[in-house]
């Protein structure tokens, strides 16, 4: 029996350090830029990418809110039990490698003619084990356990990703809730601004100044910057929704933390070496896995057209009564050695190769438009970031100026010298000018979001370390 085990274990090893047919895994050559367009990189640059998420965003309601979401959200949870659906499938590509072992047990009655002694009726019991081995030769389980690895790999690279998005969309989603509260601010603030300016209206009409005109066109203004009032109410309600749906809760409100109009401008965001993209971007990666997932059915393709070779065996008892199967007398036993293969299957095995070929090169090309979308990702980030810096700057003097022209607009028009139109203009030019650099400021932040996103921040957090902020 022992000397069976170690026939069996040398055997085993033999075959498993064989060649397997088919081609060996190779990275495709992918040129990647020596900086990022518009950026001029260090050599030893450092990158936002190697900081943990909390760092980056430096907001501790966001950060209680990020955390929520990594506990809670049905996404990530799905992309967890895609992951253990693809390891299960590991060993499920990895059991040939082992004996098969089965049982199959008959009870019956039949009668057999006189002519085949002893005849007559009679009852039929049989119990039998047996055990099948298929002998790797070629390398067909092998290939197909390292297919489904890498595939097991490109899924980890999905829930990865999956982590890295929820992060970032809740940032995303937290910072554009910030931006609607200072809109719906700035809103309510010209409303008291239209007031103040339709009192004055008012008055001046009342005391046989002014005109009824200028009543009226002060308070269409006021009504035409009121009504925008209950669609920022809205957008705010249904942006606390997203952001419930992303933290796995039902919808409700949302805390806040540092208001939009308190926070400074992002410092700046190193990206790194381009090169360092391959290595740190979870589609990236994913990408990659599914060429060598492919490379490897390619080989099992490959292997079927050569034959199974296994080895057999069989050991049971047959007899009439139930307690003879069991008797040695009536042990029945078999060994065999077995070699099958494919002949002609109209053409089956060929085709089947071409597609797995066919299928191996899409995942190249996917892989490589991957990389090139990745670094034009980075390349907008980088850009955006600089523009909206300089949007801003403009817009900022743009504001104060408007702000200016206010002041010396009423100023004018309570000592006589404008009328009420060089009021109502300034007023509404001032408006949409403070909404614009809202959302300019909000693009800035935002640019810090969508960098961290585009070069896979966290790549260095282990699991544990994603949810666990120290």
């Amino acid at each position: 029996m022992i000397a069976g085990r170690a026939t069996a274990a040398l055997l085993a090893l033999t075959f498993s350090t064989a060649c397997a047919v088919g081609p060996d895994y190779a990275r495709p050559a992918v040129e990647s830029p020596a900086e990022y367009r518009g950026v001029v990189t260090p050599p030893d640059a450092a990158s936002i990418a190697d900081v943990p998420w909390w760092e980056v965003f430096q907001d501790d309601v966001l950060q209680q809110l990020v955390l929520e979401a990594l506990s809670a959200n049905y996404d990530l949870k799905t992309a967890v039990y895609r992951v253990e659906q693809a390891t299960a499938q590991v060993g499920v590509a990895q059991s040939p490698f082992y004996p098969q072992l089965s049982y199959q047990g008959l009870a019956g009655r039949q009668n057999q003619p006189p002519i085949v002694p002893p005849g007559g009726t009679f009852n039929v019991f049989y119990g039998a084990f047996s055990a099948a081995w298929e002998i790797d030769v070629w390398g067909r389980i092998r290939r197909s356990a390292e297919a489904a690895r890498e595939q097991l790999y490109a899924t980890e690279e999905v829930r990865r990703g999956v982590l890295l998005s929820l992060v970032t969309s809740v940032a995303g989603a937290y910072l554009q809730l910030l931006e609607l509260d200072r809109e719906l601010q700035i809103a309510r603030e010209t409303v008291k601004s239209f007031e103040e300016t339709l009192q004055l209206f008012t008055r001046q009409y009342q005391g046989g100044v002014g005109n009824l005109l200028e009543v009226q066109r002060a308070a269409a203004a006021l009504a035409q910057t009121q009504a925008q009032i209950p669609d920022l109410e809205r957008r705010i309600v249904a942006q606390e929704n997203l952001i419930s749906v992303l933290l796995g809760r039902n919808p409700g409100p949302v805390a806040r933390g540092i208001p939009l109009a308190g926070r400074a401008a992002p410092p700046a965001t190193p990206p790194g070496l381009p090169s360092s993209l391959l290595e740190r971007r979870p589609d990236v990666l994913q990408a990659e896995h599914s060429i060598a997932s492919a490379n490897a059915q390619v080989g099992v393709a490959i292997a079927n057209f050569f034959p199974q070779i296994g080895l057999t065996a069989l050991y049971g008892g047959e007899g009439t009564n139930i307690g003879n199967v069991v008797k040695g007398s009536f042990s029945i036993w078999n060994v065999a050695g077995t070699a099958a293969g494919p002949l002609f299957q109209g053409f089956q095995l060929l085709e089947q190769y071409r597609s797995q070929v066919a299928g191996w090169e899409q995942t190249k090309m996917q892989y490589e438009q991957t990389v090139l979308t990745a670094f034009a990702e980075v390349s907008n980030a980088l850009t955006a970031q600089v523009k909206f810096a300089e949007a801003k700057a403009a817009q900022e003097r743009t504001v104060k100026a408007y702000k200016e022209s206010v002041r010396l607009a009423l100023l004018r028009f309570r000592q006589g010298l404008s009328s009420y139109y060089e009021v109502l203009e300034a007023q509404q030019q001032l408006f949409p000018a403070e909404i614009t650099l809202t959302q300019l400021q909000f693009s800035e932040l935002l640019t810090v979001v969508t960098l961290y996103r585009s070069l896979g921040g966290g790549w260095k957090l282990s699991d544990e370390q994603w949810s666990q902020k120290p």
